[in-house]
């Protein structure tokens, strides 16, 4: 497992140097600066003080400055946890920004996850238990249907039902628990459709397993089987889905956070790419990239953990190796 880790941390960091190349490469051939798009759109840190502000930050990251050497400033100051201010906001960091704004990115996408999982495992359970039944094909029409719907569609509907049309709650801002619902509702209903045709699949394909068979043949009741022995391991699979899910709704809530003006991270990663803010960009970038890395690999050490086949096919893997290294056969 310790090597395992190491080898996956080594290919992270190798993968986080060439999405850091990609990105900076696309910037610099990307049409425009931060410069030249503040003063068309008059969008500058205060007014006044742009032309001040560019020439500052020019100096470090201006087309008189080489490519590579933005680059490598920028990749010294991530390595050692300095990435400088931001273009837009040049009174702030770059890494106090992401500090500031990414918890409001995973509240919504951890809170969104939950309600997926809530809504997503029972139907997806009762989908697979009656099977070919009317109950079946209505769960997975509706549940088709929420997945064919993007978040932000949604979330305009949610919007017309209840904020509109009820006035029961808000339709933007960032105040209290009441701001949370809508948002939260738009994500975990579209990632809810998604988990539920899964859990319905795994459930499906676990019910016909032996083990399974044969403790209805030795005259287990239905719900006994379902829980005991089909349940737990037709859910293991679900978890290589929900961490990956998680992480790319932590970095992709920018939909959402735009519609209700939410002041996630996923604002200011698209106000970075409209200002070509290319420190944030990049940050915001990298720092995203580390999410859905590190989460892939939480994934894999958590579901070698919850299924033992995967451990001991792991260590009958080694055991042959070692065999066929050693000089001695028996």
């Amino acid at each position: 497992m310790i090597v395992f880790i190491l080898r996956r941390l080594l290919r992270i960091a190798v993968s986080l140097v060439l999405v850091s190349i990609i990105t900076f490469v696309l910037l610099q051939a990307a049409p425009g600066n931060f410069a030249d798009i503040s003063r068309l759109t008059q969008a500058g840190p205060n007014g006044a003080s742009l032309e001040s502000s560019v020439g500052a930050l020019q100096s470090r990251y201006g087309a008189s400055v080489p490519g590579w050497k933005q680059y490598l400033k920028f990749m010294q100051g991530a390595v050692t946890g300095n990435m400088g201010p931001s273009f837009q906001y040049p009174q702030l960091t770059v890494q106090g920004i992401i500090e500031k704004a990414f918890p409001i990115s995973l509240t919504l996408a951890t809170l969104a996850v939950v309600l997926a999982l809530l809504i997503a495992v029972p139907l997806g359970i009762i989908a697979a238990l009656r099977r070919n039944s009317a109950l079946d094909y209505g769960t997975m029409f509706g549940v088709t249907a929420l997945h064919s719907m993007p978040s932000y569609l949604l979330a305009i509907i949610l919007i017309l039902i209840f904020s509109v049309s009820v006035h029961a709650l808000p339709s933007s801002g960032w105040n209290g628990p009441q701001n949370l619902i809508l948002p939260v509702a738009a994500l975990g209903l579209s990632s809810a459709a998604v988990l539920a045709r899964y859990v319905r699949s795994s459930m499906i394909e676990t019910l016909r397993a032996e083990y399974v068979v044969a403790a209805y043949a030795r005259g287990g009741r239905e719900r006994t089987v379902v829980v005991r022995h089909a349940l737990r391991n037709s859910l293991i699979p679900l978890v290589t889905v929900t961490g990956p899910l998680l992480a790319v709704l932590m970095t992709g809530t920018l939909f959402i956070e735009t519609v209700f003006e939410i002041p996630g991270l996923g604002q200011y990663f698209a106000g970075a790419a409209r200002a070509r803010d290319m420190p944030l960009l990049m940050g915001s970038t990298l720092f995203f990239a580390v999410i859905l890395m590190g989460m892939n690999l939480v994934v894999d050490i958590v579901y070698g953990l919850l299924d033992p086949r995967i451990r001991a096919e792991g260590e009958w893997s080694q055991w042959r190796r070692r065999r066929r290294a050693s000089p001695v056969q028996v």
